[in-house]
């Protein structure tokens, strides 16, 4: 038996307890389901007209459903949106990781639309999240309608040095010593904006977390061909994981369907939390899966 994703009972209530608080904040109506697939229970948020075209979405590492709904509420003004917690990377779904190699995440997906009563939909995958699509994108190119990354895992991976030196250090750190000025240094390099309950709710994720990923391998031309759908790539400049010019150079050699990308300025890994950038955010996508 894997161990747990938490490093003990009090972790796990303190990512409980975030969830609800951040669900509370979602400016609109939510509903809540936990699924049945063959890897783990699976659980997702919904919100949005119960007609509108369905959008499925995938958070990052030691996120969840409610954080990233919050970041995309505006979407809901025109879509159905689904925000799936992702197994392995949070205390909504199973306590169990899925692993990076083969089209384990890929079926995964696919057994979650299936749930959903989706045979296709657009996607979109944030960070691990991104990598998560991916794989389904590989495995499953005609369930996709349109495909949007952000900052997307498993596409490049950043300097080895500058990721240790702005990176791993920084968090080890931290996470050996959680002192304030520990925790500006980590997450000023992670974070665009510092100035909301991100930077706490990152403190608390980097405490409870066992920390046990794997890197993911990167995609290749050829999973590709087959794709059909549009795809959308939304990379940050300064982002120190997946630099964003080089990941946005590999996603044109990836993506023969690739229609739109963008290079978000001064952005580090996770971009801009602030209301202006949410709603730009959302326009952004929403034209997009529109088909603008």
């Amino acid at each position: 038996m894997s161990p747990s994703l938490f490093k003990d009972d009090a972790a796990r209530e303190r990512m409980e307890a975030w969830y609800e608080r951040v669900r509370e904040a979602i400016p609109t109506p939510t509903t809540s389901q936990t699924l049945t697939t063959s890897f783990g229970a699976t659980h997702v948020l919904s919100a949005g007209p119960e007609d509108g075209p369905p959008l499925v979405a995938l958070h990052g590492a030691m996120a969840n459903s409610a954080l990233l709904l919050r970041e995309l509420w505006h979407l809901t003004k025109q879509f159905r949106l689904h925000v799936v917690d992702v197994l392995g990377q949070s205390v909504k779904s199973a306590d169990a990781a899925l692993p990076v190699k083969g089209d384990a995440h890929g079926r995964w997906v696919g057994e979650v639309m299936d749930q959903l009563g989706l045979e296709h939909a657009n996607v979109l995958g944030v960070s691990w999240g991104g990598f998560a699509t991916l794989r389904f994108a590989a495995l499953a190119p005609e369930r996709i309608e349109r495909m949007a990354l952000l900052v997307p895992a498993g596409v490049v991976n950043g300097k080895v040095l500058e990721g240790i030196f702005k990176m791993g250090i920084p968090m080890a750190r931290f996470r050996r010593s959680p002192t304030q000025a520990n925790r500006e240094r980590f997450l000023g390099n992670l974070l665009t904006t510092t100035d909301d309950d991100w930077s706490d709710y990152l403190s608390d994720a980097f405490q409870s977390y066992r920390m046990n990923m794997s890197i993911p391998p990167l995609a290749k031309p050829a999973e590709f061909a087959p794709l059909r759908a549009p795809v959308m790539v939304i990379a940050a400049a300064n982002d120190y994981s997946f630099p964003g010019d080089r990941l946005l150079a590999r996603a044109k050699e990836l993506f023969p369907t690739l229609t739109h990308s963008e290079l978000l300025p001064g952005a580090k890994h996770s971009p801009p939390t602030t209301d202006e950038f949410r709603e730009w955010l959302a326009g952004r996508l929403g034209a997009f899966f529109a088909g603008a």
